[in-house]
This record gives structure tokens, sequence and C-alpha cells, in this order.
């Protein structure tokens, strides 16, 4: 059955999914180099990532003489250029390479090894889903190679083993052997077996065939005093194993991931929560079984407790908030997709200054039962110390809430909103008449007779309303699919002069007006996304190009009026460009991006599938 004129959301998400099937289009990502900076809670430094190109190469000596210390090598193999970016690697950054991550790398063991002992320094190394490493199970083999990597290893803290399909519990043994000061270790993703025991009561953990459990708790017991962070996500942990893990003798985790551990229980929380009650950070996201008596186990035991995710639970209630009021030093609250929370217990205890913790960050996305008089609660008493709040796709809430938000929360950094739809102008320019609020507040004065008329409210509200532009503190901003916005708003609040990203995609009526407005307001800009606003045109980003210097990721999929003149426009001015997405741009053809790409050799990288009209239909 062949079905047309399926609504552009649909479209977007099925085609997220699909590969880049293009061959030019995928050479044109190894030409790429380019760097970003990450936020990490542990460390300011910059990461630079570096793809294996021979467009590399003089990149590295540059980034040599600049003493960068925090690189990720992208798109390693066997090949002769990999070979040639581990080579210039070696000899010009791993003397003081401090971070290293070959996240997805293919390259050989004997690459590998060369590049380990040529970084002496290393305090973090990310060896994720580099599975060619582990295939053959000979790594670090060798008597010599081990005392090699023993002095290159010797300051390591922090490893990330997640997602290797082929680790071993003598691979395992070997690595970790040559890194005695480990604090953090990720093994998320493994195949850790948990009920079959290979040993038989022996105590030569070595299987070359498997990665167990049992091995892994030999490894806690020997390095207890140091361990400090332990990421088990995505494995089949069981309750035995939880009660086994946490009365270790002498191990005070500080942080716990246990994402999407299906089998984790109440009980097994429970106990974590006894036997680890030093705990700053626990992210138990989409463990299916816990429900209500879990988070009260946590408010309970956990009182150092400063991060907590909780996303996903599709059996929380807000009855699992009620003791939260003990955590008095959380300060990352994460409930998004927890369909049956709506945010009641958690405003008690917010509305109460005693009670309420510093919370900095607080994520309700995808929260449907959350409601105007929540939002607008909690945003008067947090208004002193929270710096994100994640509201995506909270469906329900209006302009009673976005001018809550403006009105009291004047610290955020980031604030998302993507897919609120009954957000419109009124709500961010902040003139509209809040009848719901007015209704709020006649309810927390009680019946009293000396409540104003309409028309003193009416007056009282318009001076006191503030817009989205009192927000000046604003970094990250998501109105993605507010599809009520207009001109009349985004043309007039969209100036943050620390804006960094932003998003309007999605937002069908928004002109070449708004762009150029949003260009001169917000000249910080890094990321921009303004996919599938079909009216805007060259005109505009030929005006904006200009104020637009800092930008770094431009998505523009689906603008149906852009030709190759928006390229020209933006290869002429955004230098500092990374990336563009101009998928399913009709106006600009297959040659069009190889021109710019050829304009723009190392900078830029494109995503252009289904460029110059094509057909979008689907046979279901």
């Amino acid at each position: 059955m062949e079905t047309r004129g399926l609504p552009v959301e649909v479209i977007t998400y099925i085609l997220s999914f699909l590969p880049i099937a293009d061959r030019k289009e995928a050479s044109l990502v190894n030409h790429t180099w380019y760097f970003a900076a990450q936020d990490s809670l542990r460390q300011e430094n910059i990461l630079y990532h570096i793809p294996a190109t021979s467009a590399s190469l003089a990149a590295i000596e540059s980034l040599a003489r600049r003493h960068v210390s925090c690189i990720s090598l992208t798109n390693l193999d066997s090949s002769t250029v990999s070979r040639d970016v581990i080579q210039a690697v070696s000899c010009h950054l791993g003397p003081h390479l401090q971070s290293l991550s070959l996240r997805g790398s293919s390259m050989s063991e004997t690459s590998f090894v060369h590049l380990l002992l040529a970084c002496p320094c290393l305090s973090s190394l990310d060896l994720s889903g580099c599975n060619s490493l582990f295939m053959s199970g000979t790594l670090l083999s060798k008597p010599e190679t081990i005392s090699q990597a023993q002095r290159a290893l010797t300051n390591l803290q922090e490893l990330n083993l997640s997602g290797l399909r082929y680790l071993s519990d003598l691979s395992f043994n070997r690595l970790t052997g040559c890194a005695p000061h480990l604090t953090r270790l990720s093994l998320a993703r493994c195949h850790l077996t948990f009920e079959f025991d290979p040993y038989r009561g022996s105590s030569n953990y070595n299987s070359s065939a498997l990665l167990s459990f049992r091995n892994l708790l030999h490894f806690l017991k020997e390095r207890a005093s140091s361990i400090r962070a332990l990421d088990l996500s995505g494995t089949s942990i069981t309750l035995q194993a939880v009660r086994s893990l946490v009365q270790v003798e002498g191990l005070h985790l500080r942080e716990l991931v246990l994402q999407n551990c299906r089998d984790l229980t109440n009980e097994a929380i429970g106990l974590l929560c006894v036997h680890q009650p030093h705990l700053t950070a626990l992210d138990v996201t989409g463990c299916s079984e816990l429900s209500d008596q879990a988070v009260l186990a946590v408010s309970a035991r956990l009182r150092a407790l400063h991060s907590l995710c909780l996303g996903k639970l599709q059996r929380l209630t807000d009855g699992g908030f009620v003791g939260v009021a003990e955590l008095q030093s959380l300060q990352s609250l994460d409930v998004s997709e927890c369909s049956l929370v709506s945010g009641s217990e958690l405003v008690k205890v917010c509305s109460a200054p005693e009670l309420r913790p510093n919370l900095t960050s607080l994520s309700f996305a995808f929260c449907s039962l959350l409601r105007d008089s929540s939002v607008l609660l909690l945003a008067r008493s947090l208004g002193h110390s929270l710096r994100v709040l994640d509201l995506s796709s909270c469906i329900t809430i209006t302009n009673v809430s976005l001018q809550a938000i403006s009105s009291h929360l004047l610290r955020l950094t980031v604030l998302r909103l993507a897919w609120c739809k009954e957000l419109t102008d009124w709500g961010l320019l902040g003139v509209e008449l809040l009848r719901e609020e007015r209704s709020h507040r006649r309810e927390s004065l009680g019946q009293n007779p000396k409540v104003l008329p309409d028309s003193a409210w009416n007056e009282s509200q318009r001076q006191h309303q503030a817009s989205l532009q009192a927000l000046q503190q604003l970094q990250e901003l998501d109105l993605m699919a507010c599809s009520k916005l207009t001109d009349t708003s985004i043309t007039k609040v969209i100036r943050f002069p620390d804006l960094r990203r932003l998003s309007l995609s999605l937002v069908p009526e928004i002109t070449d007006a708004s762009l150029v407005a949003v260009a001169r307001g917000c000249r910080s800009l890094e990321q921009l996304s303004v996919s599938h606003c079909g009216k805007l045109t060259d005109k505009g980003f030929m005006e904006a190009a200009s104020s637009l210097r800092r930008l770094q990721h431009l998505v523009l999929s689906g603008c149906s009026q852009l030709t190759q003149q928006t390229l020209r426009a933006i290869s002429r001015e955004c230098r500092q460009l990374k990336s563009l997405d101009v998928s399913m741009c009709q106006g600009i053809s297959m040659a069009d991006v190889e021109l710019f790409q050829a304009q723009n050799p190392l900078q830029t990288w494109i995503q252009s599938r289904f460029v110059g009209g094509a057909d979008l239909s689907f046979t279901l």
C-alpha cells in the first residue's frame, strides 16, 4: 500500500533512523576535521575531535603547539591514513595527553599499543565499541608489552569499556592490571554473565570466553578502596548480584549508573541504599520494574545525593516523592517520560523554604500530567537556584507556564519547550491576560470579597508579566514544534547575547524576518536548527549570514525554498561551520552540495539525503 501526504513530523522521525546510503556523502564525512567544547562535570578541558584523514595531519601539529591534552580519534581503521594519524598523534600529542577517546574505532592491536605507549600521562581512556581490539583475545598478552603498558597507564583513573562484545575476563584482567589507580569504570552494555559460574569454586578468574560477574566482583574486592564510580547500564544484573556488589567490604561508591537494567527490583535498590549510603549520583533510567518503593528508599537513605535520574519509570507516581525533602543536597532531578508523575508532591516540597532542595537542573520532559499550576509554583520556589529546565512534550502546559518561567526563573541557562504546542506569541511577549493564573491566585486567597475585579486584574497583569526576553542568561533554547509561534514574537523576543543553541524547527509560520532578527539578536549562536520552516528563503539567509559568524552547526532540512544562494552565503560568512544538514531541500541539488564541500574541504560535514526534490512516498 502506497501512502502519500504523511505529516512532516512523521517523515522527519522516520528519516532520522535511515543510514547514510550515498557513497559520495559518506566520503564527505571523511574529509571533516573539527573540534567541539564538551561540558564535563569533572573537568573544563576542551575535547578535540580528530578524524582519520590526511587533512588532520597538519592540524595535529598545530594542536601540539597549543599543548592540547584531550582528544577523540574517529574513523580509525587499519588503513595507511589511520596509521599516519596515529603516528602523528603519538609523536606530537602523546607526551602530554591526559584524555584519549577511541570510541568505535577499528584499529589494530599493534597500532593501539603503539599509541598507548606514547601517552604516559593518560588519566582517561575510552575504548567503548572498539571490538576489533578484543576479538582475538591477545591484547596485552606479551610480557614485555604488559610491562610497557603498566608504565603508560600508571596514572589512569577513568576507563570506559562499554559496548565491547568480545571483552573477556582474561582481557579485562590484563587491561585493568596495568591501571592500579582506577577510580571510574564503565562496563555498560557488555555481555556480563550473572547466573552462570564458569569457575566452580576456582580462584583463577581468567576465562577467555566470557566476562563474568564473579570476576568483576573479585576486581572490586581488590580495588574497593579506590573505585568510586561504576556503570553497569544495559546489563542483566540480578538481585543476588546487587546484594554481593553493594556489600563488598571497603567499597564506597559515589556514582552508580544502572540505566536500562530491566531485572533491577525495588528490593535491590533498597539493599543499595542501605549499604552504599554515600552515593552522590544515581541513574536508574529505564529500569522498568522500579516503582514508588524504590524512590522512597532512595529518599530515606541517600542523604548525600546530588543527582538522581528516574527517567522512563512507568510505575513511578507522585507518591514516590513524598520523602524527597530529605534529599537536601539534591541538585539535579530527572523524571522525564514518567507518565504517571504530575509533580504535585514535588511542588509541596519546593513550596516550603525549609524543605526544598537547591535544584539546579529539573526535567519533566514527556510528563503529560504536568499542569500549569505545578509549573507556576515550581517557578516561584526555584527561582533562586534553577539553571536547567526541560518541559519538552509537556503537551498540556500553556502560556501560564511560560510567563511564570519568564517572571521567576531569571537565572535559567537552558530552557527546553519542544512540542509544547499550546504556547503562543502572547506567551513569549508577556502581554496576554492569564485567566488561569488569576483563577489560581483567587483559589489561594480563598473566597475573599475584596478580590480584585476583572478590570483591575487586567491592568495588574499587563504591568507585571514578563516576556521570555527577561531570561538574559539563556545559552540554550528549544522551541521545536511550538507551531503557534510566528514572527510576531520571534522577531521581538529572541534576543539573547549568550545564546549558543537555538531550535525553531517545525515552526512553520516564521519567515525571513524571524531569521534575520535571531541572527542579529543572538550573535553568539553556535547551533541553529530551522528544519521544515518552509517560509524561509535565500533572501533571509543572505541577510542573516553575516551575523552568524560563530555558527558551527546548522540544520536546514526540509526548507523547500532554499537554493544554492543560501549555500553561497553560508560558505562566505560562516567560516567556523562544522556541520550542515540540507536533507529534503528541494531547491538544492547534489551538485550544489559538492561545490559547497569543495569550497570548504576541511570544515564541514554535510547531511544531504533526498536533496533536489526526491520522492518521499512510502510503501507500507
